[in-house]
Parts: C-alpha cells; structure tokens; sequence
C-alpha cells in the first residue's frame, strides 16, 4: 500500500503531465472501490453526494471529514478533499480543517468563497483571499506537498460576474493556491477564457458544465482536472428513484433487468482489500 507522501506525489504529478485528467466523486467505501477498480487514478468527496446519503440538505465539518477518511482508506488512491468553506468564516479557524483533512489521509482539498449563509452567500472580496493565504499556510505546514484548491463560487449563486471570478481565481493563485476552480463555468468559449486567465492548473466540474462537452475538448480548452461534483451521486439516485416509482406505480420488476452483477461488485470490493 502506497504511504500517504506517495499519494500526495502521485497527485502533484497528475497535475503536472499534459492532457487533462478525470478525478471522480464517491460518496462512500463502495463507490471509491468501485471507481478504483474500472481504473481511475484519483477520488475527490463530495459534500452533496454525502448530504445525498445522510439525507440532509447541509452536512457538517465533522462529517466531511469523517467521510474523507472513509473514502481516503478504502484504496490505494489520491484523494482529495472538497471541505466547502472549511465550516467557519474566521481564516484561521478554516484553515485548520486542511491539517484534518490530511490527517483523515487525503492529499488535496479545497476552500471555497461561499459562506453558506443565504443573506451573504458569497464573502467579501479581501476576506475571500484572507482565508485562501490562510489554507495555503496551513497546506504548507504539512509532512507532505498538501494542494490546495480554491474555489470562486460566484456563477453557483446568482452573482453571474466573470470578471468578477476571474478577479477572485487571480488573487487566489496569488496567494499560492495549487488549482483553481469556479463551478458554474459551462461553456467552452467562457472555460477558455477562465483557464487564459490562469497560470495554475483549473479544475472544471461536468456537473454544471455542458455535458456534451469531451475530455478531449476540455484538454484542449487548458483544462487539466475535470470533475463530477455531485453528479454521479445524483444520477444513482435517479436511478433509484425510477426503479421505485416502477414498484409503486406499476406493480412491475423490469428494473432489475438493468442490475449491476453481484460478481461484478464483489470483485471490485474483493480487489481493492
């Protein structure tokens, strides 16, 4: 098994070598193994896929990271973390959920300038780039090359100003964040103006993005991470919802025709150990 500085290698090279990578989002063990097992080289959490499974609308500080370690030891791969505004306004007090991160065994995770609170979803300028310096020195701090992305959550809360975003990426990766990411961003043309603007790698999530959009497109773009948020999560349980609404509505069993083989599942869990 790979030690935890291999990990955090491993995913600083992922960033490194040309051409976009995908980086997946599981929401527990299972999906992680799963993932693990098609062949993927890097998990990422997602706050929304765990909300999904808690069954709550918010999740708190402690359940991220209970479900980054969850997921952090379930394979041999890089994780990282999506912490959301790191559960506190104040710099210094966010910026220690990145020791808690590494300590649950991820190798990256993020901080976003979304406040969570709906009056003031997004927070001022100045304070925004005070948090994400703060990360950095924190993300610095540990045993091993930690990276830190920092997110601009403009586009996901109503505040449709690119440069605006582009401004806040700007001042992020001037304050040392290692990958920068604005969810929301969904066309090509924006996407390359984003990235053009950039010097750091960018993270560009599908989940909000155009899904017809190809890796190949997005590696061409500058992109060099693409992830699905809390996609994968959503759509499962749009499958789980229909395969419901088929039992309560018709009466009927033709979902399981569409099951995935318990042989397939338990090699992949087999596998992973």
């Amino acid at each position: 098994m790979p030690t935890q500085m291999e990990k955090a290698e491993l995913f600083r090279a992922l960033h490194q070598r040309p051409g976009a990578f995908i980086i997946p989002n599981p929401w527990d063990a299972g999906t992680a193994k799963l993932l693990a097992a098609i062949g993927f080289e890097a998990l990422a959490t997602t706050s929304l896929g765990l909300a999904n499974t808690l069954g709550s609308a918010t999740v708190s500080r402690d359940a991220i990271i209970e479900n980054c370690r969850m997921i952090a030891g379930a394979t041999d791969l890089p994780v990282n973390a999506d912490l959301e505004n790191c559960g506190a306004d104040d710099p210094k007090t966010a910026a220690e959920t990145i020791g808690l991160a590494a300590e649950a065994g991820a190798v990256g995770g993020s901080i976003e300038d979304s406040s969570g609170d709906p009056r003031r979803p997004i927070y001022d300028f100045a304070l925004a780039v005070e948090r994400v310096h703060a990360a950095v020195e924190a993300a610095r701090s540990l045993p091993i090359p930690f990276m830190l992305t920092a997110r601009a959550e403009n586009l996901l809360h109503g505040r449709n100003d690119l440069d605006d975003t582009i401004r806040r990426l700007q001042a992020f990766e001037a304050a040392g964040a290692d990958v920068l990411y604005a969810p929301g961003v969904r066309d090509l043309a924006t996407i390359r103006t984003v990235v053009s603007a950039l010097n750091k790698p960018f993270n560009l999530v599908m989940g909000f993005a155009d899904p017809t959009l190809t890796v190949d497109q997005l590696s061409a773009a500058g992109v060099k991470r693409i992830s699905a948020g809390g996609a994968m999560s959503r759509f499962s349980l749009a499958a789980f919802l229909k395969s419901a609404r088929e039992l309560k509505d018709r009466g009927s069993f033709t979902y399981i025709s569409e099951m995935a083989p318990i042989k397939d599942l338990r090699d992949a869990f087999v596998r992973s150990k």
